[in-house]
């Protein structure tokens, strides 16, 4: 059987392979961070040595048979809960794919770290990493990005005063008032064009944003 310093060492690469992707994840302010992913990728591959080691004292009893491959497909499904949870649609918008995406892979990657194959689980993490980055680089390269800001009535004017003062280029405002259905309350949604490829600019304008007292939820993309 495995050594338990070996076993040690797996759980704490997979741990750590998984909080990398989360912590990229995070700094683009995505749902799941480091912590759910360093507990998906390190018990996955918990899962992954169990189903592999932890039925020794079973061999050799014909009536048993193993197969250690069952338990990291079930691994594979049971994500998919997780991974639901981070998914949100909205206003025909769909939000929290890549997230979900990631932690299915960050899950492969326990899984393979478990198994003892470092090197694949090494190297699809990298790719992982410079795949996101590159794509997100890509994305935010397009001529503009769609601003959503949903208040009540008493926010339009301090909203619109943070978007003149931004020093930004916004273009298309467009105020769309409807009544809440809960409570019957009148409440806005303020959509515009911003042109900027900083992600930074991006980010400044949503918390100026949701600084404003009245404002409930901002979104751009």
């Amino acid at each position: 059987m495995m050594n338990q310093w070996e076993m040690m060492f797996r759980l704490f690469l997979a741990g750590i392979l998984g909080a990398t992707i989360g912590f990229e994840r995070r700094s683009h302010f995505k749902e799941a961070g480091m912590r759910t992913h360093f507990v998906v990728s390190l018990g996955s591959a918990l899962i992954m040595l169990v189903s592999k080691y932890g039925f020794f004292d079973l061999q050799g009893i014909s009536s048993i048979s193993l197969d250690p491959s069952r338990v990291a497909a079930q691994v594979v499904s049971g994500i998919g809960f997780l991974g639901a949870g981070t998914i949100i649609v909205e206003h025909q918008s769909v939000k929290g794919l890549t997230t979900a995406a990631g932690l299915w892979a960050t899950a492969g990657i326990g899984i393979a770290i478990g198994a003892g194959m470092y090197i694949p689980g090494i190297s699809a993490t990298v790719l992982i990493l410079i795949g996101l980055e590159i794509f997100n680089k890509l994305q935010l390269n397009t001529l503009y990005s769609i601003g959503k800001a949903d208040m009540s009535s008493e926010g339009v004017n301090p909203a619109l005063d943070v978007l003149k003062n931004s020093r930004l280029k916004i273009s298309k405002i467009q105020i769309n008032r409807h009544h809440n259905k809960t409570n019957k309350d009148m409440e806005v949604r303020l959509t515009f064009r911003l042109y900027s490829k900083n992600q930074n600019d991006i980010n400044r304008i949503m918390m100026d944003l949701l600084k404003v007292e009245y404002v409930k939820n901002v979104d751009i993309k």
